[in-house]
């Protein structure tokens, strides 16, 4: 089995195309697809009448005088993982006294993007057998679970044993150990502990099966992410790193000893490393850039065959 694994691309319309050609271009026989698929933010396109139209984008404004520049413009910003989103100055007036406007539109957004997503992944993988496997992240509201169990080409497997095939199982899970952002699905370590063992101790073979975490296992060198004062800003700006993965899957790790364990959400922790006889990788993600970083991995009855952490 040749497994293509990526993660965190929050959004970006680029990384999705680029990852459901991934199979083709690295012949893989296997997608799977991390926590964190959908973006941060909506970037309000503004009317200024006529063809006229005003936005900012990482902090820099910018006029749109015509279609090619509008088709243009949204391009970028969903590319970026944003979503642009069209108004007036009279709606941003409205919103700015009714920010649970602003909230309710972001999930239609996020919504309406994560549909478009899965009807392309049924053209792209049209008259093919591939199935590509996911579990959304601490960043994904819960909303987004449901649009992907109704598609037929993406399957949803958050919290379940799934069977890769006849020697590969896998267990899956996007939540996340408590994090500084409040974010959709974090809990505690020991609420962790359960959710692993709930999964794993189903497992008929946990030394050939693959784990699908998105947080990665505590103190792996994986997990590495700039240090944060109390105010929420980076310590020594961003140059002290420290582990905030978690100690629950490192535990789970060294209990059931998978093949694989495949991990993200610390998009700097791009690397692989062992714990015990288990492969444990995180590809990192440079979503923002348009790029998408991944891992191919050639999974035998007993081993890890080979593997290559990929950039395109």
């Amino acid at each position: 089995m040749k497994i293509f694994f990526a993660t965190d691309i929050h959004g970006s319309d680029i990384c999705w195309i680029k990852f459901l050609n991934a199979a083709k271009f690295y012949e893989a026989d296997t997608l799977v697809l991390g926590g964190d698929m959908t973006g941060k933010a909506i970037i309000p396109i503004v009317h200024q009448g006529g063809k006229n139209y005003s936005m900012t984008l990482l902090e820099q404004d910018h006029k749109i005088t015509d279609d090619e520049q509008m088709t243009e413009m949204v391009k970028r910003v969903r590319s970026r993982g944003y979503y642009p989103y069209m108004t007036t100055p009279d709606e941003i007036a409205e919103l700015e006294k009714n920010p649970e406007r602003i909230n309710k539109i972001f999930l239609d957004e996020v919504l309406k993007v994560v549909q478009q997503w899965m009807d392309l992944a049924e053209k792209k993988l049209a008259g093919t057998d591939m199935k590509v496997y996911c579990s959304p992240g601490n960043d994904d509201m819960d909303e987004v679970d449901e649009v992907i169990r109704a598609s037929k080409r993406v399957i949803l497997v958050e919290g379940k044993v799934t069977a890769l095939n006849a020697d590969h199982e896998m267990i899956a899970s996007g939540w996340s150990n408590i994090t500084p952002w409040n974010t959709h699905r974090e809990e505690d370590e020991e609420q962790l502990k359960v959710r692993y063992e709930a999964m794993a101790s189903q497992l008929k073979n946990p030394l050939n099966a693959i784990f699908n975490v998105h947080v990665p296992p505590y103190k792996s060198g994986l997990d590495e992410a700039p240090e944060l004062d109390k105010d929420l800003r980076p310590v020594l700006a961003g140059n002290s790193m420290i582990p905030v993965g978690s100690t629950a899957l490192r535990d789970a790790i060294k209990k059931y000893q998978p093949l694989l364990s495949l991990h993200g959400h610390i998009h700097e922790g791009r690397g692989a490393t062992h714990i015990g006889r288990t492969l444990c990788i995180n590809p990192g993600s440079m979503y923002e850039q348009g790029a998408l970083l991944g891992a191919l991995v050639n999974v035998g009855k007993d081993k890890i065959e080979n593997y290559v952490l990929t950039s395109g």
